[in-house]
């Protein structure tokens, strides 16, 4: 793990792995790098494999909750970019991290080879937001990451089906922190501070139909989880209208969010990954 110090002063952690074309893996809105270990896993032998931790998540530095917003994700991933000297990079982005893909679409579009988009898409669920603002920032529920892993299947079920117990004991590993006390999130509990207008009743979404429709041009893939409450079936198929060509995988037996150890899910990152660097 490295870090890279951001304009504001605070430091970013990332994480770079494997030789070949770069592709840049930014995570979901509570997240962190290690979710994309099975990435790592099956891509660093064919790319390099760019992991980062957004500010107050993962082991990059907590900051003020008014830069927790997706324009300032955005620059510090160009500001990552910058630092690593890379001019264009594939972006696989789950959750939160498509919508910083799509930001950047804005900001620096020639910098985007393509996108893979994780279970997320222009339009979110009012369910999913009103299932996040249900947990966010607010201490876990259990006492240790055995515990922890024992008790995710049920709360994920039903839309995660036939989950191995080691995928649950790594998926606990990754949110949490065990201390001496109890369990600890892996984020600042801020987040909730600073997305919670956005998620409040009557709040109005900003439209970004048209930042998806920047991305003329860039391949692009799509992953979605079949009983995702994010991404619905409805907007999947509209983003698959707009762009016949994109790749797309539904998932049976996957909710928000997908683990991107599935193979189909595997081969929409290959087949994106082979077409943005011809």
């Amino acid at each position: 793990m490295q870090f890279l110090t951001a304009p504001d002063g605070l430091r970013l952690a990332y994480d770079v792995q494997g030789q070949g074309a770069p592709l840049l893996c930014l995570p979901g809105l509570t997240r962190n790098m290690e979710d994309f270990e099975p990435v790592l896993d099956a891509f660093a032998h064919r790319a390099q494999v760019i992991r980062m931790d957004f500010r107050g998540r993962g082991a990059s530095d907590r900051g003020d909750p008014s830069t927790y917003q997706v324009p300032q994700e955005a620059a510090d991933v160009l500001a990552l970019l910058d630092h690593l000297g890379l001019d264009r990079v594939t972006i696989l982005g789950t959750s939160r991290g498509g919508l910083v893909a799509m930001v950047l679409a804005a900001m620096a579009r020639p910098r985007i080879a393509g996108v893979i988009f994780n279970d997320i898409g222009p339009e979110i669920m009012p369910e999913g937001l009103a299932y996040i603002m249900d947990y966010l920032g607010k201490p876990p529920r259990f006492k240790t990451l055995e515990e922890a892993a024992a008790a995710l299947p049920r709360h994920y079920a039903p839309a995660f089906r036939d989950v191995p117990s080691e995928t649950w004991a790594a998926m606990a590993r990754r949110i949490y922190r065990q201390e001496e006390t109890g369990l600890v999130n892996r984020y600042d509990p801020a987040l909730r501070e600073a997305v919670a207008p956005a998620f409040a009743p009557g709040a109005v979404a900003p439209d970004l139909w048209p930042l998806f429709d920047l991305l003329a041009g860039a391949p692009l893939g799509l992953i979605r989880g079949a009983g995702s409450n994010i991404l619905s079936a409805e907007t999947a198929a509209r983003m698959r209208r707009r762009r016949p060509d994109m790749e797309f995988a539904e998932l049976a037996d996957r909710g928000h969010v997908p683990f991107l150890d599935e193979i189909p899910a595997i081969r929409v990152i290959e087949t994106v990954l082979e077409q943005a660097t011809r």
